[in-house]
C-alpha cells in the first residue's frame, strides 16, 4: 500500500526535520511506504515520477477528495517528460537483464519491461502523464498488428496461470523490447519541466496543514 499522509501544525514548527517517511517491513503480506504531503509536494516540484504514478492509482482505499484533487490538479504543471523517459527507461532496462534472460522466463515479469517501454512511447508522442491502466497505455502506443497479438496473448496466458508461472520467452515481443531499448539511445532530450514558482505548492501545503 501506498500513502501520504500530514502531522499536526506543530510537527512543522520544529528546528530539527523530523522523518518524513513511514515504511514497513516488507513481507508476504504488508508492503507499506508513505511520503509526508511537504516531502511529496518537495518531490512533485521534482518531477518525481513514482509520486505522480501513486496519484493515478487504480485501487484507492481511502482520501481526502479536496486535497488529493487540488494535488492531482496541478500534476501537469511540474511534469518533466524528459525525467518521466528517463525513469522509465532505466526502469525497463532494469528489469530486463533481471528478470528476461532466460529460456523460460516468469510471465507477470514481461510486464515490468513492457509497461515502462509503452509509457516511453507515450511521453515522445507528447500525449503527457502516461496512465496507469495497461490496457489504456496499450492501445496508445502500439498498432503493430502481430506485436499486439503476442501481448494480447501473454495477458491471457497470464491470467489463466497466475502471478508465479513461468514460459517460454516470447520472441515478437522480446524483439520489440531490444529495439526499442536500443533506439532509445539515438533520442534527442525532450522538454524538462519549465522553471517556476513555488506559490501554488507553498499554497497547498498550508491549506492542508493549516485549515
Amino acid at each position: 500500500m501506498r500513502f501520504l499522509y500530514v502531522h499536526p501544525p506543530q510537527w512543522y514548527l520544529r528546528v530539527e526535520a523530523q522523518r518524513d517517511v513511514i515504511e514497513l517491513p516488507i513481507d508476504h503480506e504488508l508492503d507499506d511506504c508513505g511520503w509526508e504531503w511537504r516531502k511529496a509536494l518537495g518531490l512533485l516540484k521534482r518531477a518525481n515520477p513514482t509520486l505522480i504514478e501513486w496519484l493515478d492509482s487504480l485501487v484507492v482505499y481511502q482520501e481526502t477528495a479536496e486535497s488529493v484533487a487540488a494535488l492531482r490538479g496541478v500534476v501537469p504543471e511540474w511534469f518533466s517528460a524528459q525525467r518521466a523517459r528517463w525513469h522509465y527507461l532505466s526502469m525497463a532496462r532494469k528489469n530486463f537483464r533481471g528478470y528476461l534472460q532466460g529460456e523460460q522466463v516468469r510471465l507477470k515479469k514481461y510486464f515490468y519491461v513492457l509497461r515502462p517501454l509503452l509509457a516511453v512511447r507515450w511521453i515522445e508522442a507528447g500525449k503527457g502523464v502516461p496512465p496507469m491502466r495497461f490496457d489504456q497505455l496499450l492501445t496508445g502506443t502500439v498498432e503493430e498488428p502481430l506485436l499486439l497479438a503476442e501481448i494480447h496473448e501473454l495477458l491471457a496466458a497470464k491470467r489463466r496461470a497466475g502471478e508465479a508461472e513461468y514460459g517460454p520467452r516470447r520472441e515478437r515481443i522480446h524483439a520489440f523490447i531490444a529495439q526499442e531499448l536500443k533506439a532509445d539511445a539515438h533520442q534527442e532530450a525532450l522538454p524538462d519541466s519549465p522553471a517556476r514558482s513555488d506559490k501554488s505548492l507553498d499554497e497547498l501545503l498550508y491549506r492542508t496543514v493549516m485549515l
